[in-house]
């Protein structure tokens, strides 16, 4: 029997043992010596034995865990000692039974931008605490995923992109819509030649009339980047931007999922982005 060792350790994106039971499965890509592994604790370090080593250590691993997608990936077994790996599970948005957000007490520059928008729309009238606590899960986390990722966004001039909104006019998982300094494009424009945004197109993002599109950008980020899409009431000056974090093909590239569940722009999946692979807070944890 092959004695070749495969030393595992799964964690989710805050570094942590993810605690469920697994499935492992390893196919050899070119002998007929596939090992199975099921039902194994991942809340510590998991063996599996029997495999070939190099130069015929070459498997396919998939791994499944029942709150988690399933992660697949190549992993080669060397010879004369255990091959030692960490994977990252992303959560499967689906099995999310809970999310523990933060206190309004602290949401620090947040707090203050839903104490200054009483128009959010659906939400008339709301503001500060009572608007917080009437948005529901999908809605919450997006505005402080798009918030992290605003704070984290520094300009050429040292401000960050959050600093520069003003009031919020419109909350959706995958967006928020809201009023803006007008410095915030002119500031978003020179940000361009440091290599912190690059302009894109804005014809997807359709503005509230009487507001007009303006132009858009997006960050330099490989996934999960920052797009900021403009547009401007001509007769009164004021200025709107229309904020989402676009992730492409993002997750499965950075997570090495089988397939991607509940679509890239979920809020949950943008958190697992954040979190896991750009090292960004967003303030509040998936439970599952």
């Amino acid at each position: 029997m092959p004695d070749g060792k495969l030393e595992l350790e799964l964690m989710d994106v805050h570094g942590e043992p993810i605690g469920q039971h697994v499935n492992i499965f390893l196919r050899h890509q070119t002998l007929s010596n596939d090992r199975v592994a099921r039902d194994v604790d991942a809340s510590q370090t998991i063996v599996v034995s029997g495999l070939h080593e190099a130069p015929q250590g070459t498997y396919r691993i998939e791994i499944d865990a029942p709150s988690y997608q399933s992660v697949n990936q190549f992993v080669s077994i060397p010879s004369g000692r255990p091959a030692r790996k960490t994977y990252t599970l992303p959560v499967n948005k689906d099995r999310v039974v809970d999310v523990n957000f933060p206190p309004f007490d602290e949401l620090g520059a947040v707090r203050a931008l839903l104490e200054n928008s009483p128009a959010v729309a659906g939400f008339a009238e709301k503001t500060g605490q009572a608007l917080y606590g009437a948005l529901d899960k999908p809605r919450c986390a997006g505005l402080l995923n798009m918030a992290a990722k605003a704070e984290r966004t520094r300009l050429n001039n040292n401000r960050t992109v959050l600093s520069y909104i003003t009031e919020l006019r419109e909350i959706r998982g995958d967006r928020f819509y809201a009023k803006v300094d007008p410095t915030l494009r002119s500031e978003t424009k020179n940000s361009i030649g440091s290599g912190l945004f690059h302009k894109v197109s804005g014809a997807l993002h359709k503005p509230v009339p009487p507001f007009e599109p303006a132009d858009s950008f997006k960050t330099q980020d490989r996934y999960g980047n920052l797009q900021l899409t403009f547009s401007v009431d001509r007769a009164s000056g004021e200025w709107m931007v229309d904020m989402d974090i676009d992730d492409a093909q993002g997750f499965e590239h950075i997570f090495q999922v089988l397939r991607n569940i509940g679509g890239s722009t979920h809020p949950y999946n943008i958190h697992q982005i954040l979190v896991g692979y750009q090292e960004i807070d967003t303030g509040y944890r998936l439970v599952v």
